[in-house]
């Protein structure tokens, strides 16, 4: 087994390849596309709009080769904040990695609010007479179950998350299968005029907008890195955990797409009182199996979000929790739970920011909440993570690297130059919303609280850096796989 040993009374390794998967693929698949499909289809203005869902694979893919080679090396709990502790600590001391924890304790669970809003969104389907209030206590109550439900041991967190997988598969399979048994090739494959005019600004507008609305879409690939102090030999089966999970939903959600532009119209989808806007796969199996399967599948669409939700808030609630054991965080986060071993004040917190975020979401435009949440992650965990692979390969050449980045440095340029193109068209994609001010902002504030921690504990820049190079256990780098 590769990497550091977990300490005593720490967490216990006990997933293994199948339960990781699982947790990724629960995480990344959700109550996402379902949702999404209608956003992706209005920022092509058409059925091109499987390109975005293409090119967020691409980049899911570019990008976890990234996640790959630094959780196999650094198997830690907390995923980013140990590889941005890593890498930064030479130069910076603590203050990338107090930065990652700052923006990430709010980020992640304002995505998990969005799974929230989008299973509010299709339990209107069941329930069309559903008010604005009664809605909100059912999103407060659901989070509320998934927080008491991963109140316990990681071994029962597991078999949970597989027995929520099937569900998922089943449900996404069975709307593939509905809009197969009905598929009209003239609607799927029927594009408007200058649908691919590469000339065209509104294309690569399009395009920006639904490479954001895919990558969020993938996004939770990553979810067993911030798990790697509890996968069982994490060198070999947390790099496949990451890439069987983004190739198995990309075909998912290929056929997802294709097949629900065969079935519905895609221009109901973007009317705003078609219920194709709001439930499109209810909409595809009351147009081709009848209301009574669509009442059926709409539910399991509803055990798909909650799984979503579940495992998000499972590996999110570990990130403060190695941060503050290296008081790069508030202290009490820091306490596991006396019996089960799970982090108590981070479950607890991230549970309450989600419930926040879901009562904001309610009444913001999704695509823009995405939008605002997505370009607050690129500036501190994608971006600096790509730069990390790069400084931890010259800083720390002796480091075991179970798994190598297959053809280094291409897949980081490529991810690079994603989530540059998601960023730097973010204001003009959500106009009004001003989303790369909002997040500037955001690291300015970390960064002001960044300095104002680190006079209080006396550290860098007000004390001396402390380097830690824990994972750096033997001066031969451990053969890497192919």
């Amino acid at each position: 087994m590769s990497g550091s040993p977990p300490p005593a009374g720490g967490f216990v390794r006990r997933v293994g390849l199948f339960q990781a998967t699982a947790i990724n693929m629960s995480q990344m698949c959700g109550i996402g596309p379902f949702v999404t499909i209608p956003l992706m289809v209005a920022a092509f203005g058409g059925p091109q709009a499987v390109i975005g869902f293409v090119a967020g694979a691409l980049l899911a893919l570019a990008d976890g080769l990234v996640w790959a080679e630094l959780g196999s090396s650094m198997p830690g709990s907390g995923g980013s904040y140990v590889y941005l502790r890593q890498a930064f600590q030479y130069r910076t001391g603590r203050l990338m990695p107090f930065l990652f924890v700052w923006t990430a304790m709010l980020f992640i669970p304002l995505i998990m609010s969005t799974g929230v809003v989008g299973f509010v969104q299709y339990l209107g389907y069941l329930a069309p007479d559903l008010g604005r209030t009664a809605g909100d206590l059912i999103g407060l109550g659901v989070i509320a179950l998934v927080i008491l439900l991963l109140w316990r041991g990681i071994e029962h967190i597991a078999r949970i998350t597989a027995v929520m997988w099937v569900v998922m598969i089943a449900s996404v399979l069975l709307v593939i299968a509905a809009s197969a048994s009905d598929f009209s090739a003239h609607l799927a494959f029927t594009y408007p005029a200058h649908a691919f005019d590469l000339t065209a600004s509104h294309f690569w507008l399009g395009f920006a907008a639904g490479l954001t609305i895919g990558i969020y879409d993938y996004l939770g690939y990553n979810t067993t890195a911030y798990m790697g102090a509890e996968i069982k030999d994490p060198g070999r089966i947390l790099p496949r955990s990451i890439i069987f999970s983004i190739l198995g939903i990309m075909v998912i959600y290929l056929l997802l797409q294709i097949g629900t532009l065969g079935v519905v119209d895609w221009h109901r989808m973007t009317d705003p009182h078609d219920i194709a806007s709001t439930s499109v796969a209810s909409a595809v199996l009351e147009e081709t199996w009848g209301k009574g399967a669509a009442d059926t599948v709409t539910v399991l669409i509803l055990i798909t979000a909650f799984a979503s939700v579940f495992a998000g808030l499972l590996g999110g609630s570990r990130v403060p929790y190695d941060a503050a054991r290296d008081r790069v965080f508030f202290r009490p986060y820091a306490r596991l739970h006396a019996k089960h071993r799970f982090p108590t004040l981070g479950l607890a917190t991230m549970g309450v920011i989600t419930a926040i975020g879901f009562l904001i979401g309610r009444h913001t435009d999704l695509a823009t909440l995405i939008q605002l949440l997505t370009t607050v992650m690129v500036l501190v965990q994608a971006l600096a993570q790509i730069v990390a692979v790069t400084v931890l390969r010259a800083r720390q050449p002796a480091l075991r690297r179970p798994y190598r980045m297959w053809l280094y440095p291409v897949p980081s340029v490529l991810a690079l130059v994603g989530w540059l193109v998601i960023y730097g068209y973010a204001d003009k994609n959500s106009p009004g919303r001003h989303p790369i001010e909002w997040s500037l902002a955001w690291l300015l504030l970390g960064c002001l609280a960044f300095v104002l921690w680190a006079r209080v504990e006396k550290v860098w820049p007000f004390g001396p850096k402390e380097i830690s190079e824990e994972y750096l256990t033997s001066r031969e780098a451990e053969p890497a796989e192919a």
